[in-house]
């Protein structure tokens, strides 16, 4: 047995890009700081100096998608650094907590919680290199709360998930798979991509698949 938690916490807007949920021994709950998933700005594209490069149109904030389609953004992970991404949810599955035997879930936050596997794409359409950080994407309840993809320490073979590699630049692309911990049996209605609380989200829906056979 893997001798790892689910460390699983709701964490702040103004923490983002920089939340690293992961299985590990640290504890979280239900009880920390929560984010709600509203929106509060509707122009096109986010402030920023990041050049977009020819040929290359950015999707307008508060676009709603549908699970397959691409979206065009601007992603900084950190002040100096970012470029353009291109990223795709193609699809979400609900898991099932007998997915992760093996692993302890050592609170009633995460042994009721429900389990959702995003699959999605990205490739950097830019000139930056933003390599090293997780995918800018989070998981929307019907709660209207924002949920932080999961970090795995250790592999788990049904959504296998994984961040950027330390370098992702220009023409680099990324098939990875990511967990979603919804507190207290709630759905996921849709996933979002808000680098920060003035972006209005953009956000991908469409059907959930069922766990799958046991």
């Amino acid at each position: 047995m893997h001798n790892v938690g689910v460390r699983t916490r709701l964490l702040p807007l103004v923490a983002l890009v920089s939340a690293a949920l992961a299985l590990t021994g640290c504890s979280g709950s239900k009880d920390d700081a929560t984010a709600t998933a509203s929106s509060s700005s509707a122009s096109p594209s986010p402030s920023s100096t990041v050049q977009v490069p020819d040929g290359q149109k950015l999707t307008p904030q508060g676009t709603k998608l549908s699970f397959g389609d691409t979206a065009t953004v601007i992603f900084e992970s950190t002040q100096n650094k970012g470029t353009v991404l291109r990223m795709r949810v193609e699809k979400v599955q609900k898991g099932d907590i007998a997915d992760f035997k093996g692993f302890i879930l050592d609170d009633d936050y995460k042994k009721k919680a429900s389990y959702y596997y995003a699959t999605v794409a990205v490739s950097n359409v830019g000139d930056g290199d933003v390599g090293g950080v997780g995918v800018p994407l989070w998981g929307v309840n019907s709660a209207n709360t924002l949920l932080p993809a999961v970090n795995f320490t250790t592999s788990f073979p049904k959504c296998p998930s994984k961040p950027l590699p330390a370098t992702f630049t220009t023409g680099d692309t990324l098939q990875t798979c990511l967990v979603y911990l919804s507190p207290d049996k709630g759905d996921l209605t849709s996933v979002s991509y808000r680098p920060n609380q003035q972006f209005d989200p953009i956000t991908w829906t469409g059907d959930i698949a069922s766990p799958s056979p046991k």
